[in-house]
């Protein structure tokens, strides 16, 4: 690990939330819904990208004329509203990060490309808006991952230099995201994902939140 973090910057969706299953089941239903064959294994290619680029992508992949993007996306939300509400929890060890994180005085950021909306219905479901110094959405950004903005806008934030950052990530998109923003890069990818190559630009490749934090106790040189 870089010696001189002073800020973690967490993803949410599978960093925070072990929502990515849930993402898969709402988009799949609502696509299915106005007969547009996505299966979770599709979903997964198109995993880190904001929602509305997402739907976007699927409709013109299908040539969908008969309904909009929005009507898809909104079918979309309210599925994942319904999942996380009924069975959202956090991912097995993040709160323990979180805990390390303010034991060593360290800055903790959220940057995710999910919606405001979502984010705060994340955060108040798993009881941890407090834990954060500054929490991004990128939906009303110009650019959403792997733009790095959603990143630098968070570290501006909470005026820690990006020299100074270490990002969570689980998704391609996210990591390209954190390299192009020259931050520290951890990614904890989910199973259907974990083989991908573009994975080797990060700093450290590890299987789950346990790994993370026993890396974390083991560097030197935090502050």
């Amino acid at each position: 690990m870089q010696p001189g973090i002073k800020a973690v910057i967490f993803d949410m969706d599978g960093v925070i939330i072990d929502s990515e299953p849930l993402w898969r089941r709402a988009m799949v239903k609502g696509f299915n819904h106005f007969w547009l064959p996505v299966s979770e294994d599709d979903c997964r290619k198109t995993m880190g990208r904001r929602i509305n680029e997402v739907v976007d992508f699927w409709v013109k992949h299908h040539n969908i004329t008969k309904f909009t993007s929005a009507e898809i996306e909104n079918a979309i939300m309210n599925n994942l509203f319904e999942l996380i509400e009924n069975e959202g929890k956090p991912i097995d060890g993040i709160l323990e990060i979180f805990k390390f994180c303010r034991d060593k005085k360290l800055k903790i950021g959220l940057a995710t490309s999910s919606s405001e909306k979502l984010m705060h219905v994340v955060l108040n479901k798993l009881k941890i808006t407090h834990i954060f110094d500054s929490a991004v959405s990128a939906q009303h950004l110009k650019y959403g991952k792997p733009n790095p903005e959603v990143f630098l806008l968070c570290a501006g934030n909470i005026g820690v230099n990006p020299f100074n950052c270490l990002v969570i990530e689980d998704s391609v998109t996210g990591a390209i995201a954190a390299k192009a923003a020259q931050m520290t890069l951890v990614v904890v990818p989910d199973e259907g994902t974990k083989h991908q190559e573009k994975f080797a630009i990060a700093d450290h490749q590890l299987t789950n939140m346990q790994e993370v934090l026993t890396l974390f106790k083991s560097s030197i040189n935090w502050l």
